[in-house]
C-alpha cells in the first residue's frame, strides 16, 4: 500500500486524470464479462454458455486493447488506431448477430432467448462506447450510434421479428450505447481540459518570469542607452581632437571618465533595487499572483516596523517560493504567516500539491535555497525548506530583529 501511495502521489493531477480514465475503461473489460458472459452459464446450456462466454470476454479484451490505443491517440503519442478500431467493429458486429440469430432461431426457453438478447444489446454497447474513444467531433459519435440502431433494427428484419421486439431492442440500443457514447466522449474531453489548464497554469508561470525580466531589461536600458550613447559621441570628438593636437581632447576624456563613473553607480542603484524585495509589496504581488492562478493564497500577520533590510531578505524569500509554487507540484491552497515573537520575525510559506519524488532541489530560478540562505545570513537568519505531513512543503525563515521594531506588529491580514 506504501508503494502504490508512493507511485500514485508522484502523480501531477492531469497523469492522476488520465490514469482514471484508462483503468475505468479496462474496468469496462471486466464489467462485461460479469454482466454478459457469467451470467450465461445459469441462464442456457453449458456448452452455449462456453462458447458465447468465450466470445464475450475476446470482444471486451479486444475493447480493452482499442480504449488504451485510442486514449495514446487522444494525447498525441501514436497514431489512431484505424486497424484495430475496424477489427471491434467486426467482431462487435459478428458477436451481435451471433447473439440475435440465438435469441430468435436457437433451441431454448424464454430464459435462454432473454440471455441471447443482453449479449446482444451489450455487447454493441460496450462496442459503440470504445469506438467513440477514437473519434473525433459529435458527428463521427452520432454516426456511430445512429448506425449501431439502424443495424439493429435491419438484422431483425430477415428475422422476421415482430415489429414492437424489434423497435425495443434497437431502443435499448440507442439508450444504452448512447450513453457510454456520451461519457467516453465526455471523458476524453475531461482529460484534454485538464492538461490544457495545467499547460496553461505552467505558461502563466513563465509569462510572470518573462516579465520580470523585461522590466529588468527596460530599466538597465534606459538607464545605460543615453549614458552609453553620451560616451560613444564625446570619445569620438575626444579622438578627432587628439589628432589635431587640441587639448581639449583631455577635457572630452575626463568628462567621459565622469559619466562612465556615473553610469556604474546608476548601474549598481537599478541591481541594489532588483535585489531589494519591499516584503509587504511582495506578500500582495504574491497573492496577486497566486490567486491569477487558481490558487488560494492565505496571507496572516505584517511586515510594519521590520528593518529595511529584514524586509529585503524575506521579500525574497516570498518571491521566491511564490514562484516555486507555481512551477513545481499541483498547488491548491496556500498560506503565508509573518510572526514577530520573541525578538525575532518568522516567515512561513507553505503549499499543498507538492510532489513526493524530487521535491524541489531548488527555490525559483537562479537564486535557490542557496542564494536566499545568502541572504538571510546577511541578516543573522536561517531558512528551512522542506516536505511535511505528505504532500505539503513549508518554507520557514527566522530572522532576529531588535525588541522597539517589533511594536509596529499585528495580527492583520497583508
Amino acid at each position: 500500500m506504501q508503494a502504490s501511495g508512493g507511485w500514485w502521489g508522484r502523480k501531477s493531477t492531469p497523469g492522476k486524470v488520465e490514469t482514471y480514465t484508462r483503468w475505468s475503461f479496462h474496468f469496462f473489460a471486466l464489467v462485461e464479462v460479469t454482466t454478459l458472459g457469467l451470467p450465461l452459464f445459469g441462464q442456457v446450456g453449458a456448452g452455449t454458455a462456453t462458447w458465447l462466454g468465450a466470445l464475450v470476454a475476446v470482444h471486451a479484451l479486444i475493447c480493452s486493447a482499442t480504449a488504451s490505443r485510442a486514449l495514446d491517440w487522444t494525447r498525441d503519442r501514436r497514431a489512431r488506431p484505424v486497424r484495430l478500431m475496424w477489427f471491434l467493429g467486426a467482431v462487435t458486429v459478428l458477436i451481435a448477430l451471433v447473439a440475435l440469430v440465438l435469441r430468435e432461431r436457437g433451441p431454448g426457453d424464454d430464459q435462454a432467448r432473454a440471455a441471447a438478447s443482453t449479449v446482444f444489446v451489450g455487447v454493441l454497447t460496450f462496442g459503440v462506447g470504445t469506438l467513440t474513444l477514437g473519434l473525433r467531433g459529435p458527428r463521427q459519435i452520432l454516426a456511430v450510434v445512429a448506425g449501431a440502431v439502424a443495424g439493429t433494427l435491419l438484422a431483425q428484419f430477415p428475422l422476421e421479428v415482430a415489429a414492437p421486439a424489434a423497435l425495443g431492442t434497437a431502443l435499448a440500443v440507442l439508450i444504452a450505447g448512447g450513453g457510454l457514447a456520451f461519457t467516453a466522449a465526455f471523458s476524453v474531453w475531461l482529460l484534454d481540459a485538464v492538461y490544457e489548464l495545467d499547460e496553461a497554469r505552467e505558461t502563466r508561470a513563465r509569462l510572470a518570469v518573462a516579465e520580470e525580466r523585461l522590466r529588468f531589461g527596460r530599466d538597465l536600458h534606459d538607464v545605460m542607452g543615453r549614458n552609453l550613447s553620451v560616451i560613444a559621441l564625446k570619445s569620438e570628438l575626444a579622438v578627432q581632437l587628439a589628432r589635431r593636437g587640441r587639448t581639449e581632447a583631455v577635457e572630452q576624456m575626463i568628462e567621459v571618465q565622469r559619466i562612465a563613473r556615473e553610469s556604474q553607480r546608476e548601474v549598481r542603484d537599478v541591481v541594489r533595487g532588483y535585489r531589494e524585495a519591499d516584503l509587504r509589496l511582495e506578500l500582495a504581488g504574491a497573492q496577486g499572483v497566486l490567486s491569477a492562478a487558481g490558487i488560494e493564497c492565505e496571507i496572516t500577520g505584517d511586515a510594519a516596523g521590520l528593518p529595511v533590510e529584514v524586509q529585503s531578505a524575506l521579500g525574497w524569500v516570498v518571491r521566491e517560493a511564490t514562484t516555486n509554487v507555481l512551477r513545481h507540484g499541483d498547488a491548491r491552497r496556500c498560506v503565508v504567516e509573518v510572526r514577530v515573537t520573541g525578538g525575532e520575525v518568522v516567515l512561513t510559506v507553505e503549499n499543498d500539491g507538492a510532489k513526493v519524488a524530487g521535491t524541489l532541489p531548488e527555490l525559483g530560478s537562479g537564486a535557490g535555497l542557496i542564494g536566499l540562505r545568502e541572504r538571510l545570513t546577511a541578516v543573522g537568519g536561517e531558512l528551512e525548506a522542506g516536505p511535511v505531513d505528505g504532500d505539503r512543503f513549508r518554507v520557514t525563515a527566522t530572522v532576529p530583529v531588535p525588541v522597539p521594531s517589533a511594536r509596529g506588529t499585528g495580527g492583520g491580514g497583508s
